[in-house]
């Protein structure tokens, strides 16, 4: 029985250590967000991660080493955002 309960707590996954594919992430941008995330990969930034802002949609993270930068749901790109990653 010991054995059981590893295997299915393995098969749990924390949400800060999954990375959905980049083509999950894609699908969910808006269009503005994508034209101006391909204009950022342009640069050698990568689509990390979305969250979800209250009243003002989607909010892409994008990385490139240490530098991020976000872009907004109108498609707005803020290259130095006042946010913290973890």
């Amino acid at each position: 029985m010991q054995a059981l309960s590893v295997v299915q707590n393995d098969s749990f996954l924390d949400r800060r250590n999954y990375t959905p594919e980049q083509s999950e992430l894609w699908e969910r941008l808006s269009l503005s967000q994508k034209f101006s995330t391909s204009s950022l990969n342009q640069f050698g930034y990568d689509l990390a991660f979305i969250r979800n802002a209250n009243s003002d949609g989607s909010i892409a993270i994008l990385l490139c080493g240490d530098s991020v930068a976000t872009v907004a749901s109108d498609g707005d790109i803020n290259s130095n955002p006042d946010i913290i990653i973890r």
